[in-house]
């Protein structure tokens, strides 16, 4: 059986994607999808089911968490079908135009109900780095808080404050108290910038993230509304149930209040977001939302690990305070125990996790099925030096992301201004890019255009600095062309980049490292059909990185995996090592302040656990050094083992101590330069001075 294929289905799996057949009134189904027990493929297969059993594809919402994720479902899902109809294929499967995330769900249904909702059609979207920038300018405007009286949150803060309180409908004061304490002394404060914040994003015609969520669960409120969108769609399937916030679960609850038709799949033994505001409550609580209750169908069978590797991972979870009970199993007989590895300190750590790399890259197991995982981002720093140190290539989630880079951000807030005039902040960045406009002379064209019914009429009559005279009319010739009678699209982008590649060489000094980022702009326009279309998309499910100076480009066919055990779900790989296996990195010493957060950590441990299929290593550093500004100098504390490794779950580790007896660990050090040091000092210190150098 192949679960990755689309032949065979084991038999939880067949009743998962059969259930409700024959059925008047089928209640809605929860899959507990298990770690590596084909959760995709029997989504995808289920959706094939529904749609050979006479399901219309247009009336078939598909809600993930990613753009990828969507494509990935859509794609298996089309394979289904063509091997269900013989090797011929015949023609292509129909589309799934209602696959995507939850967020570009809500973006189509907002702009198209726009209008009845008091929306403006042409509005526009705020990735983070914009919603930080408008709540630093609001903050600067509107709220006059003294900066010397004390220390007020910063702008990244306010954002994911207000974010917080959105997304887990909880009130700003239990926030406060619960995730940001510190912040707690200016709920008056942060009340009335969120206040301002609203205001100004209403009043430019712009949405942030949140709002899409925000206002299309407002929109669901409204009983007429939420029955006319519910009856679009036959069936409502939502994948990584486990990772939704309370917002998305009441969406959910609006469309189908009866149940019927909705299928939901995750695992609450995965679920590790609550920095986002995702909660386990949802996916735990779910059967119970309904009457009759929904019906629970298990995954248990693992594709993916050994059998040892499944047993501790199993014992770890297993003392989990709720959950769906579930013993994951596997037919891969065999393997060596995972390892509980303690080392003396950090140093040693890094030491033993690069010759354990080079050890398995010497079986015959590349670099690339190979994973080190962490709690923290910090927690890798003393690894990555001695991975450069042995030449070890490697590749870290994270770095700069794609519409993080300024010059991508210029392109798109022009972009933008052009397709919202109301936007302030994309207008305020267009403006700046003109030499000898300053923040003063942008806020007072901004203020002249804002009252203006024609935008243009009151961009020619505005009176730009000399410094300026030279890009002004260009600048206004384009805008006059992007606002006008459009043309195809993609040429407006053309156009756009024709006036703005030179401004790229007097912006910045490494024009020639940003400029294929321009190239890559123009790629990815033209697989959008409009103008509106691409900034949304870009917008919601932007590229990963860009070609600025993130990283160092890497020149090898081969290369380790660093991540976060966050970045790390959904991932497998042949041997995985995890750091810091102790009270204080995992469980971390930030997150023990409640019973749920402890709980999320377990699940943490677990999921790091699970992304190995052959070999797994879990490394417990005995002693931690801080390093503080004191005479005393370096001081050091002692750490114990993670408590989720409980005696019934160690019994299955295989447990040893690194280096062995014997064996400093300074002997796994690759060789260097001989030299014989104690015979240099006797020469140079001889009775005679012979052989003194």
């Amino acid at each position: 059986m192949n679960p990755r294929g689309t032949q065979t289905l084991n038999a939880a799996q067949q009743r998962a994607v059969e259930h409700g057949d024959g059925a008047a009134a089928a209640r809605p189904l929860l899959v507990i999808a298990g770690a590596g027990t084909g959760k995709t493929g029997t989504l995808a297969h289920r959706v094939a089911h529904l749609m050979r059993r006479g399901a219309d594809p247009q009336r078939l919402l598909l809600l993930t968490f990613s753009r990828r994720a969507a494509t990935e479902l859509e794609r298996r899902v089309g394979r289904v079908l063509q091997a269900q109809r013989g090797a011929s294929g015949g023609e292509q499967p129909p589309a799934l135009e209602w696959a995507g995330t939850f967020h570009g769900v809500a973006a189509r249904i907002l702009r198209e109900y726009a209008e009845r909702i008091g929306l403006a059609s042409s509005f526009t979207i705020h990735d983070r780095g914009d919603s930080e920038d408008l709540m630093a300018m609001v903050r600067h405007d509107h709220l006059g808080v003294d900066p010397l009286k004390g220390r007020f949150p910063g702008a990244a803060t306010c954002v994911a404050v207000y974010s917080r309180s959105v997304n887990s409908e909880a009130p700003l004061a239990e926030v406060l108290q619960t995730a940001y304490p510190w912040c707690a002394g200016w709920e008056d404060e942060l009340r009335r910038l969120f206040d301002a914040y609203v205001a100004a994003k209403q009043a430019q015609q712009v949405l942030d993230f949140d709002d899409l969520l925000l206002y299309w669960a407002a929109m669901m409120g409204v009983r007429a509304l939420a029955e006319e969108v519910g009856a679009r769609f036959d069936h409502v399937l939502v994948d990584e149930y486990q990772d939704t916030n309370r917002l998305q679960g009441s969406i959910l609850r609006a469309l189908k209040p009866d149940g019927r038709g909705v299928t939901v799949v995750g695992d609450d033994a995965q679920s590790i977001y609550g920095f986002r505001a995702a909660t386990v409550r949802n996916i735990l609580d779910f059967p119970h939302q309904y009457d009759p209750p929904a019906d629970v169908i298990t995954l248990e069978r693992n594709y993916r690990s050994t059998a040892p590797i499944l047993d501790a991972s199993n014992a770890v979870i297993a003392l989990a305070k709720e959950r769906y009970p579930k013993n994951l199993v596997t037919d891969r007989s065999g393997g060596e125990r995972p390892r509980l590895v303690t080392v003396p300190d950090e140093m040693a750590q890094a030491q033993y996790v690069a010759e354990q790399v080079l050890r398995h890259r010497e079986n015959g197991i590349a670099l690339k099925r190979q994973a080190v995982l962490f709690r923290t981002s910090s927690h890798s720093a003393l690894l990555e030096l001695e991975l450069g140190r042995r030449n070890i290539p490697f590749v870290k989630f994270g770095g700069l992301r794609f519409l993080d880079a300024a010059h991508v951000k210029d392109v798109l807030s022009l972009l933008r201004w052009i397709e919202n005039p109301r936007g302030r902040l994309a207008g305020f960045r267009t403006l700046r890019l003109l030499p000898g406009v300053g923040p003063a002379i942008a806020g007072r064209c901004l203020d002249a255009l804002g009252p203006a019914t024609d935008a243009l009429a009151a961009m020619r009559g505005f009176t730009i600095p000399a410094a300026a005279a030279q890009e002004w009319p260009g600048l206004l010739r384009l805008c006059e062309t992007l606002r006008g009678e459009r043309s195809d699209w993609p040429s407006e982008l053309d156009a756009l980049l024709a006036w703005y590649e030179p401004q790229l060489d007097r912006l910045y000094e490494d024009a020639a490292l940003r400029a294929p980022d321009l190239a890559q702009l123009r790629r990815i326009a033209s697989t959008f059909p409009t103008r509106e279309r691409f900034l949304t998309e870009l917008t919601l499910d932007p590229p990963e990185v860009t070609s600025g100076k993130a990283a160092d480009p890497l020149l090898d066919e081969d290369y380790l995996t660093l991540s976060t055990i966050h970045s790390a779900k959904g991932q497998e790989w042949r041997v995985v090592q995890v750091l810091n296996c102790v009270d204080g990195c995992i469980p971390s010493d930030m997150a023990t302040g409640s019973a749920e957060e402890i709980e999320e950590e377990r699940r943490l441990l677990y999921v790091a656990m699970t992304r190995a299929m052959d070999h797994l290593s879990l490394v417990m550093p005995q002693r931690f050094h801080v390093r503080q500004q004191t005479a005393m100098g370096d001081r050091h504390v002692y750490a114990s083992a993670s408590r989720f490794l409980t005696h019934a779950a160690c019994a299955h580790f295989d447990q040893q101590g690194w280096p062995q007896a014997g064996k400093p660990a300074d002997a796994a050090r690759p060789p260097g330069p001989s030299v014989d040091l104690p015979a240099r000092v006797r020469g140079a210190w001889a009775p005679g001075g012979a052989g003194r150098t």
